[in-house]
């Protein structure tokens, strides 16, 4: 049931996407705010209090929900997690951003890319030349597509086979969407932040994203120019400062030819290479080089988007396969 969970939410997605400011991220930011004022009170213990009340209580609500409507209906069930996988699941969560960007940077409007990339990344890109603006489109639209997509299908898969339905997708989605939101908060309004909170949000992500990453990079090379993507996975992926980042956009490179990484000018953006973190902020070491492949061009947007098409093809096909084994079965 997972394939055609998986492949209805993808369908309605494109059919109707969520708009850009829609009252699911709202209501997120709204839940995540209220679970730390009202459960941080500062101290070690109450980080993991405020993350698994932030995290874990809608997901456990996501698997008794299911496992409450299968019995008496598995179609009903099949609606359920197709609804949470609509919310949880899909490229036009963040894609309209990446689209606005090629549209500008194919008229040759590159200011209004580079505002489109600040508004998109919060971060200053008024003076980043046209190859750096490519460069750091193509890195957050890979690390877009593995968080929004990937990620969330290996977990939803994982524990649907479990019988937990949609747990995986709600409780990675909401990892995420914490370590996000407390590093936004902390460098992009410049509010408060319990540090303690905010890395212990970001190590538990990491923790949950490192089977994912590695199959999302996987992906990129069976689908890409398999050996470079696997030589720049083990040649290039310390060049970011995380490594779950560091093997899906070295592989990623490998797998179509782009160089990425990189120093960005002083002071004008942080960029990926040893200073780019899930949720903002974080150290700022030097960038030590970039992968091998030629300077980001306008025409590597189409091929990224091809590569991530074509990975999504893959891991579906898996999964038709192993569903279908389990009938047989």
């Amino acid at each position: 049931m997972s394939f055609f969970a998986v492949l209805f939410a993808l369908l309605i997605e494109q059919l109707k996407p969520l708009p850009r400011d829609n009252w699911v991220h709202g209501t997120l930011k709204s839940w995540v705010a209220w679970t730390g004022r009202n459960f941080d009170a500062g101290r070690p213990q109450h980080t993991w209090v405020v993350w698994c009340v932030s995290v874990l209580a809608p997901s456990l609500a996501a698997a008794l929900l299911h496992l409450a409507i299968a019995p008496y209906s598995l179609l009903l069930a099949l609606a359920f997690d197709v609804l949470l996988l609509y919310l949880t699941l899909g490229f036009r969560q963040f894609s309209h951003y990446f689209t606005d960007i090629r549209d500008a940077l194919e008229r040759g409007d590159e200011n209004e890319a580079r505002r489109l990339l600040a508004e998109w990344r919060h971060l200053d890109a008024s003076e980043l030349p046209r190859t750096e603006v490519l460069r750091h489109v193509i890195e957050h639209a890979l690390l877009a597509a593995h968080r929004h997509v990937f990620g969330v299908f290996f977990w939803f898969v994982l524990l649907s086979a479990l019988g937990l339905g949609p747990m995986g997708a709600v409780m990675y989605r909401m990892a995420d969407f914490v370590a996000r939101y407390w590093g936004y908060r902390q460098r992009a309004l410049d509010a408060p932040v319990n540090e303690g909170l905010l890395a212990l949000s970001r190590r538990l992500f990491e923790l949950m994203d490192q089977v994912p990453a590695r199959l999302t990079a996987f992906g990129f090379a069976v689908v890409g120019n398999f050996e470079e993507a696997v030589a720049g996975w083990q040649r290039d992926a310390s060049l970011w400062q995380h490594p779950n980042e560091g093997v899906i956009l070295a592989a990623a490179a490998g797998a179509v030819g782009v160089q990425l990484g990189g120093a960005a000018a002083p002071g004008v953006t942080p960029d990926r290479s040893k200073t780019f973190t899930t949720g903002g902020g974080g150290g700022m070491a030097d960038a030590q080089g970039s992968t091998a492949g030629v300077p980001a061009q306008l025409g590597h947007l189409h091929s990224v988007v091809g590569l991530v098409w074509r990975s999504v093809i893959l891991w579906m096909l898996l999964v038709a396969l192993l569903t279908l084994a389990n009938v047989v079965g």
